[in-house]
């Protein structure tokens, strides 16, 4: 992981974030690689928190475009486990993205937020976004 962290461009130009999407798609491979179940138990919700494409889709397309969301992926598991609850929001209606969900948990851990959506038809909790917190 060290090695990855050094490679992580700081800039803002268009290459940089391009660069930071690949890596964070790659970490997502590398994980799913390590965990085949795509989930991990989550201690406060006490449920599992599941990992999809969505999951991947999102946090690369928010958290490619800053270097501290870059890194926060890189403690995927160690949040998945342990943020905690913050709020319920409701789903942004005009959000095509968004539609599957009934509700959304704004989940904290650390400097990184985490966003979890609750499935309508399943009430599965799918990983929606993790960043860092501005």
């Amino acid at each position: 992981m060290k090695n990855c962290i050094n490679r992580i461009p700081l800039g803002v130009k268009r290459e940089d974030i391009k660069a930071r999407e690949k890596i964070i798609k790659d970490y997502y491979a590398k994980w799913i690689r390590e965990h085949p179940t795509k989930k991990i138990w989550n201690h406060q919700l006490q449920d599992y928190i599941h990992v999809k494409y969505q999951s991947i889709n999102e946090t690369y397309n928010k958290a490619a475009r800053n270097y501290k969301s870059t890194l926060a992926v890189f403690k995927l598991t160690e949040v998945l486990e342990n943020a905690i609850l913050t709020k319920e929001s409701e789903i942004k209606k005009n959000n095509k993205n968004q539609k599957i969900y009934s509700k959304l948990l704004i989940m904290k851990h650390g400097y990184i937020k985490l966003i979890v959506g609750i499935q309508r038809t399943s009430q599965e909790k799918v990983q929606y976004c993790l960043s860092a917190i501005e």
